[in-house]
């Protein structure tokens, strides 16, 4: 069964103003349960408005966004129901910690879900467990730490509600590429143990690859491409054409093929491009 459905979705900021501008515009999408999908766009294509649609933080200037077959705006109970089935964690989440202590701030959710005290308790661990926030920092003001344990501590917070779909904004937006490496295995390892459908919106080729098995791709307020890592990055000229680049790694892949050397296997990352070098070469992987 579909977990979201979108039908013929355009949103349009500032009607009836000199600023009016479309953002979206009659787009259509399937997301299934479970899936690991990758949403990229040059910045102003639409991607970020399409997602805050998704848990209604947006209303549609037209068409529908269904969960389960229910539309999703039909009224006030629906839009403030689907907040907690659909978790949304924004662009340098870390700016909008606010609590007293790391505990508090991943508690903050299930506390307004009205949960007992040991379910909110058993879902703050959880959280934490999941996202690699030390049980140590419980107890610290979240302002005061690193801004990748801030970025790890905002995810926990919307784990913590136990969202069936959880769509991050850019979230290695800023970080080194260490931080970038260990917030996207723990997003990662999360949706391997909790089924959840995961939802990134990145502009970072790599990361798409690496942890994504579907690829949407928009442009100007559509939706120009869809399908595997393996289908998208076969399409270089295109997305160069709007502003995209292919993975450097999967670049130097097709540039071996052309020149009739057989690569196996799907090449997006360094790492994969080196094993499939040496299989290649008949070279043993240490």
């Amino acid at each position: 069964m579909a977990v979201i459905s979108v039908e013929n979705l355009t949103h349009t900021y500032s009607i009836g103003t000199p600023f009016e501008r479309t953002a979206i515009q009659e787009l259509s999408v399937t997301i299934r349960q479970g899936e690991s999908i990758c949403i990229l766009g040059h910045t102003g294509s639409g991607k970020s408005t399409f997602v805050q649609h998704l848990n209604a933080l947006l209303q549609p200037s037209s068409g529908r966004v269904l969960i389960d077959g229910e539309d999703i705006n039909k009224d006030k109970i629906s839009r403030r129901d689907v907040k907690r089935r659909v978790g949304l964690v924004f662009q340098y989440p870390e700016y909008q910690l606010f609590e007293e202590t790391v505990a508090e701030d991943i508690a903050f959710g299930p506390k307004n879900m009205k949960l007992p005290k040991e379910e909110i308790e058993e879902r703050v661990l959880e959280a934490a467990g999941f996202t690699g926030v030390d049980k140590a920092l419980f107890t610290r003001s979240p302002l005061e730490l690193s801004g990748g344990q801030k970025r790890r501590i905002a995810i926990a917070g919307v784990i913590a509600m136990r969202p069936e779909v959880l769509i991050l904004d850019e979230p290695t937006a800023g970080l080194d590429p260490a931080g970038s490496r260990q917030i996207m295995d723990n997003i990662r390892s999360y949706r391997e143990k909790s089924g959840a459908t995961v939802m990134i919106v990145s502009h970072n080729m790599v990361d798409a690859a690496r942890y994504c098995k579907r690829i949407i791709v928009f442009n100007h307020g559509m939706i120009c491409m869809d399908g595997t890592p393996e289908e998208i990055f076969s399409r270089s000229e295109e997305l160069t054409g709007i502003g995209l680049d292919v993975p450097k790694a999967a670049e130097l892949a097709m540039a071996l093929r052309r020149r009739g050397i057989e690569l196996e296997g799907p090449v997006f990352t360094h790492e994969q491009l080196l094993r499939a070098v040496r299989r290649a070469a008949e070279v043993p992987v240490c």
